[in-house]
């Protein structure tokens, strides 16, 4: 199955990638957590539009590269996430940045 759409239509479920960078790689050990409402501890994660499993923890470590979702009962699906092997990147902050504002970069080959 795939992930249904919240109750509203709107995603108000979030995925959060630590280290906090974009895009996110498989050598940078990334932990995927599953933010939004409901009840903590029931999460639904899909990888590449194919359930993955349910987790106790709303996090999960990736170790293979691919697409993530994640599902939360009250609050629907989080935008997707993708996850790659790629050797060559330049990343940057995974958070919201405002014009002006100091951008750091962060490369690796």
């Amino acid at each position: 199955g795939w992930c249904p759409l919240s109750p509203t239509g709107a995603q108000t479920t979030q995925l959060l990638v630590d280290p906090p960078w974009m895009p996110a790689v498989l050598w940078d050990r990334v932990t995927l957590t599953c933010q939004g409402s409901g009840i903590a501890g029931a999460t639904t994660w899909y990888k590449d539009r194919q359930h993955w499993g349910q987790e106790v923890c709303d996090c999960i470590t990736v170790t293979v590269s691919g697409t993530y979702t994640s599902d939360r009962p009250s609050s629907g699906c989080s935008p997707p996430m993708n996850i790659s092997d790629d050797q060559m990147v330049l990343q940057v902050p995974a958070w919201a940045l405002l014009e002006g504002e100091m951008l750091t970069l962060r490369g690796r080959y």
